[in-house]
């Protein structure tokens, strides 16, 4: 009986190793690369996700026009990342919540009526009914319409809130969209005084589209209420004025300059917020 040759066993040539080099990202071939110290990469690390050190200085106006002096910036106001989602979230959410619920319709148990069936079940030749006030009968109940009890109200977290607006904050100070005034002083209310002051603010800080832009053009934020300064202000219909306090995300959002009155009350105010929030 004739035995199968035995099959040629060839070895392999022994393939090279392949090493990634962490520390540059590259891969090298044949050669076996040292590994960074663990100290060295948690200081790139460091260096890439520390924000940038020193305080954010800006420019206080009189209502004249003229600078009346500087003031120091918070980081925790002025010093926040842009965060889209976390923005659209919380404006999302406080619109949901000062949504009213006005549309309601009733179904065929609460409108009044049809308790009589309108003709007997046979021998009329028309189609069987037992209310006038089905859904397919004119005045009758609404399938499937809006309903006053729906909720729409969402929970938003304190912290969530107050960062949001520091980011928003950030962002606008860094669009150049923010002015800083002194004091707004009106003997009585009067909106060419108002005008006056805010065109010769808008000049000096170079934002003259402040007055000329007709629609949602800024938010004006005084420190405590002052009825004539919202009076004031109010005839001037791209404008809305606020106290500090009320400053939230929606309002930013909604316009696109805002000027804060008094800045030492005002940012003080503002950073109890984040105190609070911590």
């Amino acid at each position: 009986m004739a035995t199968a040759p035995a099959k040629k066993v060839t070895k392999k040539a022994p393939t090279k190793k392949v090493v990634a080099n962490k520390a540059s990202g590259s891969l090298t071939r044949g050669k076996t690369v040292a590994k960074a110290a663990p100290e060295a990469l948690e200081e790139k690390v460091a260096k890439t996700v520390a924000p940038a050190a020193g305080t954010t200085e800006a420019t206080v106006y009189s209502m004249a026009g003229a600078k009346a002096g500087t003031i120091a910036l918070p980081a925790e106001l002025f010093g926040a990342s842009w965060n889209a989602d976390l923005v659209h979230q919380v404006v999302v959410g406080m619109q949901a919540n000062a949504r009213q619920i006005v549309a309601h319709t009733k179904f065929r148990g609460e409108v009044s009526g049809g308790g009589k069936k309108p003709w007997k079940q046979k021998g009329t030749g028309r189609a069987r009914h037992g209310s006038t006030r089905s859904p397919i009968w004119k005045g009758g109940g609404v399938t499937h319409g809006p309903r006053a009890e729906k909720v729409y109200a969402v929970k938003i977290n304190r912290k969530m809130r107050a960062a949001a607006l520091a980011s928003v904050l950030s962002r606008k100070l860094r669009d150049g969209e923010i002015i800083f005034v002194d004091s707004f002083a009106f003997s009585a209310p009067s909106t060419k005084d108002a005008m006056g002051a805010l065109r010769a603010i808008a000049t000096a800080a170079g934002q003259e589209n402040l007055v000329m832009k007709r629609k949602n053009a800024a938010i004006i934020a005084i420190a405590t209420k002052d009825a004539n300064i919202e009076k004031s202000f109010r005839n001037i219909g791209s404008l809305i004025t606020e106290e500090i306090r009320n400053l939230n995300p929606v309002d930013l959002m909604t316009k696109k300059y805002l000027v804060i009155e008094k800045p030492n009350e005002s940012l003080a105010v503002l950073s109890a917020r984040f105190t609070k929030s911590a």
